[in-house]
C-alpha cells in the first residue's frame, strides 16, 4: 500500500500507470465511481505488491524511500546497495511490499443501532474484517437503575459473533438527546440504586452474551469524581468474576487540572486503575456547533496521550479515531447553523463536485477544502483521508498502545481499512 496525493494534470490513468496498477483497482480501493474525477490535493490509496522504481535525477535513497513510505535502511538492504549509496537516473530499485509493520492492534468501533437492521449491518459490513470489538451504543440508565437498550441489536449481536468479534453493551447517562448530569449524580449518590443498575447490567450480559461492558458517563459533576471511580470499580467486581470485560470512555484531558463539565470527574489515574481498558475520545476539537477545525488535530491528540500514559498503563489505551468530517457554512457566527456532518468518501465527493483543491495542513495532519454551493455561500470542509489516518496509526504504534476505537460506523471510509490491514494485525479475543 501506497499513498498519492495528487497533483495538478493527472488522472487516474496516468497515476495507475505510474505505479503500474490497473485503474479499476486504485478505484475500488478509494470507492471511486466513473466517470473518475480527481483534484488536486486528493489522497489514493495504491494498493499493490512489490513494484519497481525508476530512477529520476535528483532522488536519492532517502527521498525514494520517505514517497513510499519504506524505510530507507530496508530499502537499501533490499536492493544490496550501501544505505549512503549514491543513485543514477535510470537506475531501476524494488520497492518492496510491507503488510503489519507496526505489530499488533485492538480494535473497537461504535455503532449506533437505528432500528433498521438492515441498513445497520449494511454500515457493519465495511469494518466487519478489522475489529477486535463492536461496542452497541447505548443502553441508557434511568433514576431507578434499570435500562433502556437500543433498537433492534439483534441481527448486530449475531453479525459480530459470526465474525469472532467481541460485543460490548455501552450503558450511558444518555437522556432526552444529551448527557445528563442530574441522571449521573442521582444514581452515584445512591447505593440501592446502582445495586439495581449492576443487577441489570449483568442480566443483560448474560442473555445477550456480551463480552463485556463499555461505561461512558459524561458531563458527570465535578464533585461525584471519586464516586464515579467508586461506581466502575464496584461494577467490575461484580462481572469480571463471571469473565467479563469492563472499560470506560474517557474525555480527551491533557493535566489532572483540566476544568470543564466534560473533564473534571474522569480520573484518568482511577479509572485507568479500576478498567480493563479505556477508551479515550480523542475527538470533536472541531464539531458540528463549533468553529471549523480539524475533528482529531494530530497535535492535539498527542497532548491527550503525553498526559494519559504518565498516569495508565500504556497496554489499557485505546485512541479514538472519527469516521467522520465536518462541513460548515461561512462566515461561521456562535449559535448559527450547525455543520453537517461527512464522511470521508462523501466529502471528497463533494470537492470533485465543486472542483475544490484539497488542503492538508501540517499541523493538524489534516485535509480541508472551501467551496462555494449553488446559493453561493462559502463553505468548508475537514475531514479525514488516508494521510491523517497514517499519522494517527503512526502515533499509536509510537506510544505502544492498546489499540484504536472508531467514532461511529456508518460513515464510508474504505481507505482506512486498507491502511489499517496494511500496518497492524489485528488481535481478536
Amino acid at each position: 500500500m501506497n499513498i498519492h496525493t495528487v497533483a495538478r494534470g493527472e488522472s487516474l490513468w496516468t497515476i495507475s500507470r505510474r505505479y503500474n496498477i490497473p485503474v479499476q483497482s486504485i478505484a475500488a480501493s478509494n470507492a471511486l465511481t466513473s466517470p473518475y474525477r480527481l483534484v488536486v490535493g486528493q489522497s489514493l490509496v495504491i494498493p499493490q505488491a512489490a513494484q519497481r522504481h525508476t530512477v529520476r535525477a535528483g532522488e536519492t535513497l532517502f527521498t525514494i524511500a520517505r514517497q513510499y513510505d519504506v524505510p530507507s535502511d530496508y530499502l537499501a538492504d533490499v536492493n544490496t546497495i550501501p544505505p549512503s549509496g549514491v543513485l543514477y537516473p535510470g537506475q531501476v530499485l524494488i520497492i518492496p511490499a510491507q503488510s503489519n509493520r507496526f505489530g499488533t492492534l485492538e480494535v473497537n468501533a461504535y455503532a449506533e443501532p437505528t432500528g433498521n437492521p438492515q441498513a445497520d449491518l449494511r454500515a457493519f459490513e465495511e469494518a466487519a474484517g478489522y475489529l477486535t470489538y463492536l461496542s452497541l451504543f447505548s443502553y441508557r440508565v434511568t433514576e431507578a437503575g434499570e435500562l433502556i437498550p437500543p433498537p433492534d441489536v439483534g441481527p448486530l449481536l449475531t453479525a459480530a459473533r459470526q465474525r469472532g468479534i467481541a460485543p460490548l453493551m455501552v450503558i450511558t447517562n444518555f437522556r432526552d438527546g444529551t448527557f445528563d448530569s442530574e441522571l449521573a449524580d442521582v444514581i452515584l449518590r445512591n447505593n440501592e440504586i446502582q445495586e439495581n443498575l449492576i443487577n441489570n447490567i449483568l442480566e443483560t450480559l448474560r442473555t445477550q452474551n456480551y463480552y463485556g461492558i463499555n461505561i461512558d458517563f459524561e458531563r458527570v459533576p465535578p464533585r461525584d469524581r471519586d464516586l464515579y471511580t467508586t461506581f466502575v470499580r464496584r461494577v467490575g467486581d461484580r462481572i469480571r468474576p463471571e469473565g467479563y470485560s469492563l472499560s470506560v470512555a474517557l474525555a480527551p484531558k491533557v493535566s489532572a487540572e483540566q476544568v470543564g463539565a466534560w473533564y473534571e470527574a474522569h480520573d484518568y489515574g482511577g479509572l485507568g486503575t479500576v478498567a480493563d481498558f479505556v477508551i479515550i475520545m480523542t475527538y470533536e476539537w472541531g464539531w458540528s456547533g463549533g468553529p471549523p477545525l480539524a475533528v482529531a488535530p494530530i497535535n492535539q491528540v498527542r497532548r491527550v496521550l503525553d498526559y494519559a500514559v504518565s498516569v495508565i498503563p500504556r497496554n489499557k489505551i485505546i485512541m479514538g479515531m472519527p469516521l467522520y468530517g465536518y462541513d460548515w457554512t461561512l462566515p461561521y457566527r456562535p449559535g448559527g447553523p450547525f455543520a453537517r456532518r461527512v464522511s470521508p468518501v462523501q466529502a471528497v465527493q463533494r470537492a470533485v463536485q465543486y472542483n475544490a483543491r484539497i488542503d492538508y495542513d501540517q499541523t493538524a495532519q489534516s485535509p480541508s477544502f472551501t467551496y462555494y454551493d449553488e446559493d453561493g455561500t462559502q463553505h468548508i470542509v475537514w475531514f479525514e483521508d488516508p494521510r491523517s489516518v497514517l499519522a494517527k496509526f503512526r502515533l499509536a504504534d509510537n506510544y505502544g498502545l492498546r489499540g484504536v476505537s472508531y467514532w461511529v460506523l456508518g460513515s464510508s471510509f474504505p481507505q482506512n481499512w486498507i491502511i489499517l490491514e496494511d500496518l497492524f494485525q489485528i488481535r481478536r479475543v
